[in-house]
């Protein structure tokens, strides 16, 4: 198997740096790209650095023109889905693929399925501080209802889709 590696980079909306780590492209299908880690994975933030190391499998989703990315981890993580409200992803090069972190989370957990929308506080502080356009935060807030009831309901690719990308991450 050819690895490509992609470098995730996600800024805020005023700019700065705020997370960045490789993965591997998995492929694409009818959700979007597929990316790909193992365990060992670094995680740096900013322009600090490293800040933690993966400690499961864990696959990305970039939906093509969606106000969102999704993070499906494997066991041991207490979240076993954990969705970025961010502006849609763009790929500057097939190396590369950034976006804008908004702030809101929809999570699931592994233990009870149970749904809920994390960090509104950041979301209220930043949209003020910032100045987020009305455009933006009405996007982001239609992204985090979608996907509250998308977690809930099982829609594809949250119902188990995604575990067939999971299974490949064992490279």
């Amino acid at each position: 198997m050819t690895v490509a590696e992609v470098l995730v980079s996600v800024r805020k909306f005023h700019g700065r740096r705020h997370w960045h780590h490789p993965m591997v492209r998995l492929g694409e299908d009818e959700h979007g790209v597929w990316l790909g880690e193992q365990v060992g994975t670094v995680y740096s933030k900013g322009e600090v650095g490293p800040v933690y190391t993966t400690e499961e499998p864990r696959v990305m989703l970039f939906p093509r023109d969606a106000w969102w990315t999704v993070l499906f981890q494997a066991a041991p993580a207490r979240l076993d889905v954990y969705c970025d409200v961010t502006t849609p992803s763009e790929w500057p090069n097939p190396t590369e693929v950034t976006m804008v972190d908004l702030d809101l989370d929809v999570c699931r957990t592994r233990a009870t399925g149970a749904v809920f929308v994390d960090d509104e506080d950041e979301f209220a502080r930043h949209r003020v501080r910032y100045g987020y356009p009305p455009e933006v935060v009405a996007q982001a807030t239609a992204a985090a209802e979608w996907l509250t009831g998308a977690l809930q309901d099982g829609t594809e690719p949250f119902r188990s889709r995604y575990r067939t990308w999971l299974d490949t991450v064992g490279w």
